[in-house]
């Protein structure tokens, strides 16, 4: 029935939860231990670190996402309102294992998929046998599922990391020149996490969606545009000085 339905779909997200877990925890583990080989570090340190990596990771993330369901809700789930967060990965997963309990799935379009990804597997084999370019096929299916909202800046951060690289490969100290390109480029992605994580406990705690609203909602389109244009000059500002004080360090190292 639809009740034993229900619950084989909800089995099935569990132990999808797991394995994922699992598989996403084993290759960090693995390509965190290779680079301790690579450096010399001690194997069974890395270990108990790790170890505490995962049980520290189980009391934090719990909360967080109780948090964000609390202060936005997800997308597809009972509850959401308009500014839910997206979940591509869970709403995939979802709709595959109702289709299949249900007998509603769409096989035609399972294979329309496996189809186009059979193609840019030989492009992407072809292309790397012919040239130094190539369509990974992961690239190409997160393309097609994860919304545009998320994958229009994807291109834009690789064109800015590209131009970076290019002007670091110039200096003194090039290798540490891209290494702090890419700290800073994390420090704004875990920024932007942090900062909704605390926005999400505003909203949980003072039960207000637009606690943190300082102008009304007629203002909505204007503040995306001075939103973006601010995005933009922060970001040119904090390439500047990384450029700036990466080349005053080329200039300490070349003097030494």
């Amino acid at each position: 029935g639809e009740a034993d339905a229900d619950a084989l779909v909800a089995y099935t997200l569990f132990t999808a939860a797991v394995v994922f877990g699992i598989a996403t925890i084993s290759n960090d583990n693995l390509q965190d231990l290779k680079t301790g080989q690579l450096v010399g570090a001690t194997p069974w340190k890395q270990q108990a670190a790790l170890v505490f990596g995962v049980i520290f990771g189980s009391i934090v993330i719990p909360p967080i996402l109780e948090l964000m369901l609390k202060g936005f809700g997800f997308a597809g789930a009972p509850g959401a309102g308009a500014d839910a967060l997206p979940a591509p990965q869970a709403a995939l997963l979802s709709s595959v294992a109702k289709g299949i309990f249900g007998n509603s799935l769409d096989w035609g379009l399972i294979g329309l998929g496996a189809a186009i990804g059979a193609v840019v597997i030989v492009i992407n084999e072809v292309l790397s046998k012919t040239g130094e370019f190539s369509l990974p096929p992961l690239a190409v299916g997160m393309g097609m599922y994860l919304p545009a909202s998320l994958t229009l800046v994807i291109p834009i951060g690789a064109l800015l990391g590209y131009l970076y690289n290019k002007w670091a490969d110039k200096q003194a100290n090039a290798e540490r020149t891209k290494r702090m390109g890419v700290l800073m480029a994390t420090g704004l992605i875990v920024g932007e996490s942090l900062f909704g994580v605390l926005n999400a406990g505003i909203i949980a705690a003072t039960s207000d969606s637009s606690a943190l609203a300082v102008v009304g909602e007629d203002f909505a389109k204007t503040a995306q545009w001075i939103g973006l244009a601010l995005f933009v000059v922060l970001v040119g500002m904090v390439y500047n000085y990384l450029k700036k004080s990466q080349a005053k360090t080329g200039v300490k190292t070349a003097a030494k």
